[in-house]
């Protein structure tokens, strides 16, 4: 049991550690502070995604094959994130 909740304590770890690097702070003043607005009346509300489909649209963005009119703005958003950082944050929002 004990190794159990270690292992469990220390994959928390990383995964609080990997999803720290993308700063979610710079996302909130177009999607809102729970996710739940469309970004420049434009985007999907990413609370009603999947970690999956976030995490395909982040590292879309990041490739140029995603997206619609904010394609440039974001592509620009997460350029400089890993696809691994990418896939940590997603995991945070969405359900």
């Amino acid at each position: 049991m004990k190794k159990i909740v270690i292992a469990s304590v220390a994959a928390m770890a990383l995964v609080t550690a990997a999803s720290a690097a993308v700063n979610g702070k710079a996302c909130v003043a177009c999607h809102g502070a729970n996710w739940e607005k469309h970004a420049m009346g434009k985007s999907k509300v990413v609370a009603d995604m999947t970690h999956a489909e976030i995490a395909t649209a982040l590292k879309g963005y990041k490739a140029g094959t995603y997206g619609g009119p904010m394609k440039g703005v974001m592509k620009g958003q997460v350029a400089r994130y890993s696809d691994a950082d990418l896939d940590a944050f997603s995991q945070t929002i969405g359900k």
